[in-house]
């Protein structure tokens, strides 16, 4: 039965159940998973913010993404919808506008786009899915072209929806073909993550903007390339823990470990390791456990990076979190205290754009005898120039 969206086909499988839904034909002539978004290249028309839309093919294309298999389109999206700030920082690098909704508008730090040129840091019509859980009505009111959201994400982690509720939801509005990488769960064991620019290559083959991903991977991997090497040697790089205070005037912490998924991108660039590593303390995200400041002291971490809900300026931080410490009988005997090396983190979500302003900052944080605090260590001016398609 075709649906309301007759301009998309679906014919994607999900990973234990198979998550069909939409127009399930697809034709002899999709392309390969290698081809995927390259075939049937349509011409962009830019404006000078560069978010104009791509002019659609006439014909159709499909994007390869686990967990949900083939996704075929016969025309670009015009809107969408991201999980997070992660899949969110994509699209927008690639020049897309901001998405319509995301999960949770306060995790979207979008004070990294401050000083790109062009680029509006505003969230004011963005919508936040998440309001005392997810309604599947909020999904028809946006009415969105794709949503880049594992549907296994919502299976699993938000209440009140199962594996018809996102079949409905694919023939009724578009498809789920995000991919949580963000962070490891049981349910995502039968698939692989992705990391940062493999995610945003599938976003660019959706938008059909890959020669826009490909110029924003160059510029990455020079960045990195440049960074690395002005680091010391290995053996003089800190190891670092990662924390989330309970409160401004934290007595307890929820503890994060180092991991391999997108959250810890730029730690691993940096080559910093893990001050819990060795410890039976795991990561808030496996068990949602606490620690007081005893743990702390027997571990004596040399830098204390604190994971907080909001964007903090660096005086502003150190008037709050550090003197805090600093006037706390326990804390004040910790190392990275008395050195003063305590900095905010950030959040947990990033994409090509805020990946690159962690990692500066961090850098800048963690090596301050070489990185100096007002130099800019990659082109603001080039990321708009991607993203207006100069390329």
């Amino acid at each position: 039965m075709p649906t309301r969206r007759d301009c998309l086909k679906y014919s994607g499988a999900a990973i234990g159940g198979g998550l069909l839904a939409g127009c399930t034909g697809t034709s002899s002539s999709e392309s390969s998973p290698e081809q995927d978004g390259k075939a049937n290249t349509s011409s962009e028309t830019v404006t000078q913010d560069g978010t104009e839309q791509s002019t659609p093919a006439d014909e159709s294309y499909t994007v390869t993404i686990e967990p949900a298999g083939k996704v075929t389109f016969d025309s670009v999206p015009e809107t969408w919808v991201a999980e997070n700030a992660s899949w969110a920082d994509m699209g927008v690098a690639l020049g897309m506008k901001k998405p319509s909704a995301v999960v949770l508008t306060g995790e979207y730090r979008t004070w990294h786009y401050e000083d790109i040129p062009g680029l509006s840091a505003s969230k004011d019509d963005m919508v936040s899915l998440w309001q005392d859980g997810i309604s599947k009505e909020r999904f028809l009111e946006i009415d969105a072209g794709v949503h880049f959201i594992d549907p296994n994400y919502m299976i699993n982690l938000i209440p009140n929806w199962d594996r018809s509720d996102v079949e409905k939801m694919v023939e009724s509005v578009a498809p789920f073909c995000g991919n949580t990488s963000f962070s490891t769960y049981g349910w995502h064991e039968d698939y692989p993550y992705y990391d940062l620019y493999e995610a945003t290559e599938k976003v660019a083959q959706v938008f059909k903007r890959t020669e826009r991903y490909q110029a924003l991977k160059t510029l990455h991997d020079d960045f990195i390339s440049r960074v690395q090497d002005r680091l010391p040697p290995e053996s003089e790089r800190p190891e670092i823990a990662l924390l989330s205070p309970a409160s401004t005037n934290p007595e307890k912490f929820y503890p994060y470990r180092l991991g391999e998924t997108t959250a810890y991108k730029h730690w691993h660039d940096l080559g910093v390791s893990d001050a819990l590593a060795g410890t039976n303390i795991q990561s808030f995200t496996s068990d949602r456990g606490s620690i007081d400041y005893e743990p702390l002291l027997e571990i004596d971490p040399e830098v204390l990076m604190f994971y907080t809900d909001k964007h903090w300026t660096r005086s502003d931080f150190r008037d709050t979190y550090l003197s805090f410490l600093q006037g706390h009988d326990t804390a004040s005997q910790l190392t990275a205290v008395q050195n003063g090396d305590v900095y905010p983190a950030g959040g947990m979500y990033q994409g090509p754009i805020i990946n690159l302003s962690k990692t500066e900052r961090a850098a800048k944080q963690l090596f301050s005898d070489e990185f100096d605090r007002n130099e800019a260590l990659y082109d603001r001016q080039r990321i708009a120039d991607i993203r207006n398609g100069d390329l």
